[in-house]
């Protein structure tokens, strides 16, 4: 099983820019298009949250339009950047975003990974929090299947990254969080989003990893008191692998660049047999 993990989109209405200078609908698209060509195929698309810079309907239609280019299921999850009413609003058609109540949240089944998606938005505010109402959903998802290999996919990062700016607005509730996923030795990953970088580090038992936004990445300034800026590096996605025993995972960037070549060794090489 493959899933392909993009996240932080940033779809802003047609013809608008994202912080006055990216095309974030432009980059998403070129995400889908790749997405859609890769070979072999993922089995399903996850996108960890801030799929719109505003939350407006217009963005969320214009989103659900271009994902028609996937052709294979696509699972969402709202970032501090959405509204959770247009959300569901405009996405009713994808899987579960509709099925009702106050939180966008549920389980994905069926496949030989099963996800569980959390809702960490906290409206009008850029961290993240799980309330008793989603703690407990999350327990409960958990207690379900507790032999199945489980992904839990999140928008907010339950870990420090030291990227200064970033840490004031992950997960505040962290600690609650790692205690429940300590308890459930079948989750092997948690996915993120909202940090728009490749970040690695463990939550109890679990690899937590965050991948790389589809538009822009924040700048990797780790000093203390450092601005908050953002870089026009590579967009990029993460692959995460079921092999049968283990999930393995990937990260990705779009665009196109020179090769691929060949590996040719010179003779000197110490590694080459005789």
């Amino acid at each position: 099983m493959i899933i392909c993990q993009l996240t932080d989109l940033h779809i802003r209405p047609p013809g608008k820019l994202s912080n006055v200078v990216v095309d974030t609908n432009g980059l998403a698209a070129q995400a889908f298009q790749a997405v859609a060509a890769m070979t072999p195929r993922p089995d399903i698309v996850v996108i960890t949250g801030d799929l719109t810079e505003c939350g407006l309907a217009e963005e969320y239609a214009h989103l659900r339009k271009m994902l028609r280019v996937l052709p294979m299921p696509v699972f969402v999850i709202p970032g501090n950047h959405d509204r959770r009413e247009n959300l569901q609003a405009g996405l009713a058609d994808l899987p579960h975003v509709a099925a009702g109540g106050a939180f966008v949240h549920y389980a994905v089944d069926g496949y030989p990974v099963r996800l569980v998606m959390l809702d960490t938005l906290v409206p009008g505010h850029g961290h993240g929090e799980l309330c008793p109402e989603r703690l407990a959903f999350l327990e409960a998802a958990l207690a379900a299947e507790p032999q199945k290999p489980t992904i839990v996919a999140m928008h907010h990062p339950p870990f420090l990254c030291g990227i200064e700016h970033m840490d004031r607005i992950n997960l505040r509730n962290a600690a609650e969080f790692t205690a429940i996923i300590a308890r459930n030795r079948q989750v092997a990953r948690v996915i993120c989003g909202h940090h728009h970088r490749p970040i690695n580090a463990p939550v109890a038992h679990a690899i937590a990893s965050i991948a790389p936004s589809v538009a822009h990445q924040v700048e990797l300034a780790l000093t203390p008191g450092a601005p908050s800026n953002f870089i026009l590096e590579p967009p990029g996605y993460q692959l995460h692998c079921w092999n049968g025993g283990q999930l393995v995972s990937h990260t990705g960037v779009f665009g196109r660049y020179d090769g691929p070549f060949p590996f040719i060794t010179d003779p000197d090489y110490p590694g080459k047999a005789a």
